[in-house]
């Protein structure tokens, strides 16, 4: 199901002084052109097109949650920084530099010069204090990225080219503000930051490309910005059209009629991989395919919520479950291979973060095993193979399943199959995402099915599970789990204020040690995001990170900015890549020169499930 990527959070307290950052941003080469031979024609105009199937819910940047919407408004609004599409480093944008004082309470980011919003006005550092301000004064504009800010004491720009912002304790996002900085001349008179829709075309922003027209249901264009600090994208317009079928956008591609599918089932890449003029981009999966159990829903308070078995409150009963799940077969079976066994909670396209059990704590494939584990608990075979608790209730579960997702329902299948063979048996409802998200949200499900997509900093998806995520009330939760462990509080806590990138990661993975070895989230398989385009159409474009990386769904604008076309009357000239490549200023404090790591927002592009 699509639900807000970012919602507002209680910030933790920071106790590390600010060190600060030597910080790179170069050009990674493009990948190389594809031949233009025997291709159809370029959709006309220089137009790219990509298939896509999720709405927006608005074009408002201050109220925009869902993945569709935030990828579009990264087209067009500046930030202060943009991870890198190397390697994720966050680099300038909006900030060409910046400096911390020493005790980590004030930023100070140097403005681009020059800038000009595209209705020509100027851009500058007031547009940011605006914007940030505004965040912090009006509850309506804080409703997306409202965490952000939540630490900030003020936000003020002594001067066009100086944005100063002091917080209240230090804290370790600082280059990772996922915040559209709007323009103030035109944002100023709105009466409601709530129901704005941020509807008038061409919508006026900085970035690569200009909004220019909305058909809900049927398109997005955006058009080319040729005034872009980096130097105009290769495309002179870019189309986002609505698709309901994914086999409908497939035949599209293989038509030519759009450019780029993403998204696709390991059986259509296959079947992609020997078509002409189309090339298949297998990346390494940002995203985890995971269930939760109920551990005994409750709110913030205390009340319980829900209906969900008690005998999943034991962590012997939660752990034999994931000793019964073969993840090795779900990567073969129902991934075609394009897939990873997960152990975890990062995926491992994150190997500074990414966590494997090993030895007696893996909860790995075992049905000896798990059988062991229940038989251990008390847990006795009735005469129809299914357990029973001590306190006399059968080990029959709800398992609540995305009937919208193949891969959830084959799943699904095979862990009814093998969960019987350790006398646990599962019901499998299979059902629509809406129906998913009220019975998490009224803790009437025993397991249910899940998804996230893990951006560069796994700050947002690590606070998914602290115990300030639960509900004041039955729907108001941020996760999906339920979960609530003082231990992974306490860790939780010190990773947000461990600036050094290798003692942050030891606690990353102290964290996850707790989540694999508690069972309630359980994390089952990264699959591989799979993309095609028609490498006749494009000649070049830019993955992120590179190699390995993604198109769609980037954190940042790379692919779309830099796509070349195969075919054109005109030589395009340079890749705008090269042409906008540069080296940040280097920033010194205090002669500590350190690379954060740093939080960016959950997100991405894809949304829970």
């Amino acid at each position: 199901m699509a639900v807000p990527q970012s919602p507002a959070r209680r910030w933790f307290p920071y106790r590390t002084a600010a060190l600060s950052a030597a910080l790179v941003l170069t050009a990674p080469a493009l990948a190389p052109a594809a031949s233009a031979q025997d291709a159809p024609d370029a959709p006309e105009g220089q137009t790219l097109t990509i298939a896509v199937s999720q709405p927006v819910d608005t074009f408002n940047p201050f109220q925009a949650q869902l993945a569709s919407s935030t990828n579009v408004l990264r087209l067009i609004y500046p930030m202060l920084t943009v991870p890198s599409a190397e390697d994720n480093t966050p680099g300038g944008e909006l900030a060409e530099s910046w400096q911390t004082s020493d005790d980590g309470l004030t930023w100070t980011f140097r403005i681009r010069d020059g800038l000009t919003w595209s209705d020509g006005e100027p851009l500058d550092a007031t547009d940011a204090a605006w914007t940030l301000t505004t965040m912090m004064e009006d509850e309506g504009a804080a409703t997306a990225n409202g965490s952000f800010v939540a630490n900030f004491e003020s936000a003020t720009a002594p001067d066009p080219g100086s944005l100063v912002i002091e917080l209240s304790e230090p804290q370790a996002t600082m280059l990772a503000l996922d915040v559209p900085i709007l323009p103030e001349h035109l944002w100023s008179d709105v009466d409601d930051y709530v129901g704005f829709p941020n509807d008038d075309y061409p919508v006026v922003g900085s970035g690569p490309f200009i909004l220019t027209d909305y058909a809900a249901g049927e398109s997005i264009t955006l058009d080319a910005n040729p005034d872009f600090w980096r130097g105009p994208p290769g495309f002179d317009r870019l189309v986002l059209r609505y698709y309901t079928d994914q086999d409908a956008m497939v035949e599209a591609l293989r038509r030519g009629e759009v450019s780029v599918v993403h998204n696709l089932t390991p059986a259509q890449a296959d079947a992609l991989e020997s078509t002409d003029g189309i090339t298949v981009n297998a990346a390494d999966g940002k995203r985890f395919t995971a269930f939760t159990v109920n551990p005994g829903a409750r709110t913030s308070g205390g009340d319980p919520i829900g209906d969900g078995h008690p005998a999943l409150g034991d962590r012997a009963v939660r752990q034999a479950i994931m000793l019964g799940i073969d993840k090795d077969v779900l990567v073969d079976r129902v991934y075609g291979g394009y897939a990873t066994a997960a152990g975890g909670y990062i995926p491992a396209r994150y190997p500074d973060y990414h966590w494997e059990p090993a030895g007696d704590e893996r909860l790995g494939f075992d049905t000896g095993r798990a059988r062991e584990v229940l038989d251990d608990a008390g847990y006795e075979e009735g005469d129809d193979g299914v357990r029973v608790s001590p306190d006399g209730d059968r080990l029959s579960f709800r398992m609540a399943v995305h009937n919208d997702r193949p891969d959830y329902v084959q799943i699904g299948q095979f862990m009814e199959e093998w969960l019987a063979d350790i006398g646990i048996e599962v019901q499998g409802q299979y059902i629509d995402s809406g129906q998913i998200g009220d019975r998490l949200n009224d803790g009437e499900y025993d397991l249910i099915f899940t998804g996230w997509t893990v951006n560069p900093d796994p700050d947002y998806v690590l606070g998914l599970h602290t115990c300030d995520a639960l509900p004041d009330r039955p729907g108001t939760m941020r996760s999906d789990s339920y979960f609530c462990n003082e231990d992974y509080d306490r860790l939780y806590s010190r990773q947000l204020a461990e600036y050094e990138p290798g003692a942050r990661a030891d606690i990353v993975h102290d964290m996850q040690r707790v989540l694999h070895d508690e069972a309630v989230v359980n994390v089952l398989v990264y699959a591989d995001m799979l993309e095609a385009y028609r490498s006749d159409q494009i000649a070049s474009i830019q993955p992120q990170p590179d190699p390995g990386g993604n198109l769609w769904g980037q954190d940042g604008y790379w692919s779309w900015w830099s796509a070349q076309p195969a075919a054109s009357d005109t030589d395009p000239g340079p890749s705008p890549f090269l042409i906008g490549g540069i080296v940040l200023a280097v920033v010194v404090v205090g002669g500590a020169v350190v690379l954060l790591v740093l939080r960016r927002r959950g997100a991405s592009a894809d949304d829970r499930e």
